[in-house]
């Protein structure tokens, strides 16, 4: 219903009824009044979109279709869904569907949900990859973020001052994968009033922010299909085109040049290239000379010559 009248911006009853029949799930029943009623507040209560009519054409829309942007968990809640149901309704086609794995973290993310819903701290063992011995952390959960098939838990830290240590205050990134128990605390904290999750992160590439990069113009070239790659699947939301060639299309964006922003202009080999800033370009060809002097062969050793 709600990816019908999205799509269709307005649409009569009759018409959502017509759509209805020709998918198989209908099985050639029509969509009856009341059970469209019901759907429409049911999308409403579990999704927050509100479907209305327009009296004078009797025209149903979305009334808030900003829900709908791409990075709000409505969409995401929505094309999860959607994708679901049309492999769910092709299980004969099951070996000719190849998906990637999905991050599950199932009693952790709930438990992070849980605290986060009651404003309070929870208590881990987490384990960095480098690490021989895991850490014990109790932080506030301030929110969750899902980046390259990984969740991530943005903690907060806040420690008054004592007469050995000053007031300490600062955010730590989790993922939970890294994380081997947790529990939930009954010590409550306050989210800040101010505090934006999108807006913290917003200049960010991933899940980096607190790496001593600042936020900076930088302009990249992309090259051949790269470049309609980054046209369809911009790297950030300030991404914009400035100029282009025959074979090439520039970009500009105004962002944090993190170390996992670097990693992706590095995975782009010749198809992407740093124009600005310098230091970055400079950065960036010094990581693919590395790269190159891994693959360099061995020098074979010359046999020595032996007296006859």
């Amino acid at each position: 219903m709600v990816n019908t009248i999205h799509r269709a911006r307005r649409i009569t009853m009759n018409e959502i009824n017509d759509k209805w029949l020709a998918t198989d799930m209908s099985e050639g029943v029509g969509f009856a009044n009341a059970t469209f009623h019901r759907h429409k507040a049911a999308i409403q209560s579990i999704f927050g979109i509100i479907v209305e009519c327009d009296r004078s054409t009797n025209e149903y829309y979305i009334a808030n279709p900003q829900v709908l942007r791409e990075d709000s968990i409505q969409n995401w809640l929505l094309s999860t869904l959607s994708v679901s149901n049309i492999i769910s309704e092709s299980l004969s086609l099951q070996d000719r569907i190849l998906l990637q794995p999905v991050p599950y973290e199932g009693e952790h993310l709930k438990m992070v949900i849980e605290a986060m819903k009651k404003n309070v701290k929870i208590e881990v063992d987490y384990q960095k990859y480098e690490a021989a011995t895991p850490r014990h952390l109790v932080f506030e959960p301030y929110c969750i973020k899902l980046f390259k098939q990984r969740w991530y838990i943005l903690g907060h830290f806040h420690h008054e001052a004592t007469a050995s240590k000053p007031e300490l205050d600062y955010f730590g990134m989790f993922s939970l994968d890294r994380i081997i128990n947790m529990s939930i605390t009954n010590q409550k904290f306050r989210l800040p009033r101010d505090f934006d999750a999108k807006e913290y992160f917003a200049n960010s590439f991933g899940v980096l922010v607190d790496d001593g990069s600042v936020v900076e113009r930088i302009v990249l070239r992309a090259y051949d299909n790269e470049r309609h790659y980054l046209h369809d699947l911009p790297l950030h939301k300030s991404q914009r085109e400035i100029g282009h060639g025959d074979n090439y299309t520039d970009f500009e964006l105004f962002m944090r040049p993190s170390i996992d922003f670097s990693a992706h202009i590095l995975s782009r080999a010749t198809q992407l290239e740093v124009l600005s800033p310098e230091w970055l370009a400079i950065e960036i060809h010094n990581m693919h000379v590395e790269s190159a002097l891994m693959y360099e062969p061995e020098e074979e050793e010359e046999p020595e010559e032996t007296e006859k």
